[in-house]
């Protein structure tokens, strides 16, 4: 009876939608202590990539909610909270200081607080700063949610007219050292693959992947995603290249390339 008297509140809380880990041991089914280890945390909580009405009401609820928001850059941040009226404290959390203050943020939520991560736009720890708290918060036992929302890749991946039953999200290229090596691997690869590209290394990126791939290897590529320019170009990996190259390059890029058949 005490089993099931408990798996009752089990179910109760997952669907008050509470559950996100449940880290067993010898007493879980103490109640308090159930309560206390299955409260999500920390919530990575994905902002608009362009266009503000693409939150969701789910991710500006727990904004509300939670004590303290981590952010990759606390200027955009706070244009994006101001929009939406929220009102929140603000930690600088990016790639040049994550190593340094996961300690001071562990302390924090295991004191209690609730805190939100996001990133300046997308989904945290996608290409963003994330994945290292994530690893320690779970490594902490510290219960994680994460939301539901906009990322890049997929819309770019579903106009592309590109296979997406197999695809790999490879992110950004290395900059310098593995470049090489990473384009010949992709060459290689049989299922849809997916970069990250700035406007200042678009045309140079292309060039290689003609290289590696092959000019008449299909791909797409997106630009301002959800934005006022948004663009998308469907064609070859050399008329990709001619194309930006006449036009000039702006924004931030999607590029989608077929796998080798």
């Amino acid at each position: 009876m005490t089993l099931l008297k408990n798996l009752a509140n089990y179910v109760l809380i997952f669907l008050k939608n509470k559950i996100v880990y449940v880290f067993c041991s010898a007493n879980t089914l103490n109640l308090p202590r159930f309560y206390q280890e299955i409260m999500p945390q920390l919530y990575l909580v994905p902002t608009p990539i362009g266009n503000l009405e693409d939150i969701t009401l789910r991710a500006l609820r727990v904004l509300q909610e939670v004590d303290s928001i981590l952010a990759e850059d606390t200027r955009v941040a706070g244009i994006l909270l101001k929009h939406y009226q929220i009102s929140k404290p603000l930690m600088s959390y990016h790639n040049f200081n994550e190593h340094q203050i996961q300690e001071k943020i562990i302390k924090r939520l295991k004191a209690g607080e609730k805190i939100a991560l996001i990133s300046d736009a997308g989904t945290p720890a996608i290409s963003d700063p994330g994945f290292l708290l994530v690893r320690t918060c779970l490594q902490n036992h510290i219960a994680i949610e994460c939301l539901p929302g906009a990322t890049a890749f997929v819309p770019a991946l579903v106009k592309s007219g590109l296979p997406t039953d197999r695809f790999v999200f490879e992110g950004f290229l290395p900059h310098k050292k593995g470049r090489q090596t990473r384009l010949q691997e992709l060459s290689e690869e049989r299922r849809t693959f997916i970069l990250y590209e700035s406007p200042y290394r678009l045309l140079k990126t292309l060039q290689e992947l003609q290289n590696f791939c092959g000019s008449e290897r299909a791909c797409s590529v997106s630009r301002e995603l959800t934005k006022m320019y948004e663009e998308t170009f469907n064609g070859t990996l050399q008329t990709a290249y001619e194309y930006f190259s006449q036009k000039g390059v702006k924004g931030e890029f999607v590029i989608v390339v077929a796998g080798k058949e």
